[in-house]
């Protein structure tokens, strides 16, 4: 690690990481506290060759409305698979119902992966 300016700093970064900017402002930089669950085995993720690898989607874990200026969208939490529920992500319904959509059908309701409103 190399400080490059008042409030930045180059990182060193493994070469599988090279199409990523290596310069991060202070404020995103935090001591790490080692935790035996942040560890991924390689042989779980499939990565590709531009560096992007695909969400295995587990569980929809609530469902809520985003007002913008004159309309509602409706967002739902995610539960990825590998990750936390921590980690959880808030993303458009609409994206998740045409990507997934035997989640929004009828025939799941009842198999407990759907939790909530939907």
């Amino acid at each position: 690690m190399e400080r490059g300016g008042p409030v930045a700093y180059h990182l060193a970064l493994p070469t599988e990481l090279q199409k990523i900017h290596d310069v991060f402002h202070v404020s995103m930089l935090r001591i790490y506290q080692s935790d035996p669950s942040h560890v991924i085995s390689m042989e779980d993720i499939e990565i590709q060759p531009d560096m992007s690898c695909e969400e295995e989607l587990v569980e929809i874990l609530a469902r809520e409305m985003k007002e913008l200026r004159n309309k509602r969208v409706p967002l739902v939490k995610i539960l990825w698979h590998s990750h936390s529920v921590e980690e959880a992500t808030w993303e458009p319904e609409e994206a998740m119902r045409s990507q997934y959509p035997y989640l929004f059908s009828g025939k799941f309701r009842g198999r407990n992966l759907i939790r909530g409103e939907l």
